[in-house]
């Protein structure tokens, strides 16, 4: 399969996330629904990485390999941990277009850090996104 079909695979499953999360955090603290819901991606991830025999490439992983995705980690639990917490607080069909501001900041960030490039059609579809976001506060 092609990238993009991942990658709308994952808009897929993120937005079954922000649904069954909305009502798996009802009367269940946030933080406590995050560590149960991260449990089951544990499982989940190594149970498809040890069946597809990807564990073997562990030994070969370098230190900055190692910093960099334990670093990735650790802002993948801050922002679900802040994402359930938004969750409780507010509407699924707010909280969700908000939280996908991440899409402007991911590619600023891979603009300046990366220097991937920025075209005008890539900085419009985001505006758009961006401004779309902003219109679901109201």
């Amino acid at each position: 399969m092609s990238w993009w079909v991942y990658a709308l695979l994952s808009a897929l499953f993120a937005a079954l996330t922000a649904v069954l999360a909305k009502v798996g955090v009802e009367g269940v603290p946030s933080t406590l629904a995050t560590a149960l819901r991260t449990c089951v991606v544990l499982v989940f991830a190594w149970g498809i990485s040890l069946a597809r025999g990807e564990h073997a490439a562990l030994p070969s992983l370098s230190r900055k390999t190692l910093l960099f995705l334990a670093l990735s980690g650790i802002a993948t639990g801050l922002s679900w941990l802040a994402y359930f917490r938004a969750l409780q607080l507010g509407p699924a069909s707010r909280v969700a277009p908000l939280d996908k501001l991440s899409l402007p900041l991911t590619v600023l960030l891979a603009v300046v850090l990366l220097h991937e490039p920025l075209s005008w059609k890539l900085g419009a579809g985001v505006a758009l996104m961006v401004a779309g976001a902003l219109l679901t506060l109201r």
